[in-house]
């Protein structure tokens, strides 16, 4: 889970917010912030290179919708399994689910 799960806009808005799933953002987070390949984001995330692209391409759209539109951006639910067991390609990630609250 991320630390921060909703992002506001300034001054007040009574439009819906923008809903992404824990999927799409795991997907932003790999290919924008990691600078994962797609193959390399799928391998991680144990689903295909089609997949990955699906997902990033809805989450985009969202968080898109959400800036130009002033929308509260909240990050929720989504198709996903969390690990139990730290996996080794974890190894070194600060952002692993298996370190929440730990170095933090």
């Amino acid at each position: 889970m991320p630390q921060v799960t909703e992002f506001f806009p300034t001054g007040k808005t009574k439009k819906e917010p923008v809903v992404i799933g824990l999927d799409a953002y795991e997907v932003i987070r790999l290919l924008d912030y990691k600078h994962y390949t797609q193959e390399q984001c799928a391998a991680r995330m144990n689903i295909s290179r089609t997949t990955v692209t699906r997902i990033y391409e809805e989450g985009r759209q969202k968080v898109a919708q959400a800036l130009v539109e002033g929308r509260r951006l909240v990050i929720e639910g989504g198709d996903v399994a969390v690990c139990t067991a730290p996996r080794p390609e974890c190894a070194g990630e600060p952002h692993c689910c298996h370190r929440q609250g730990k170095d933090e």
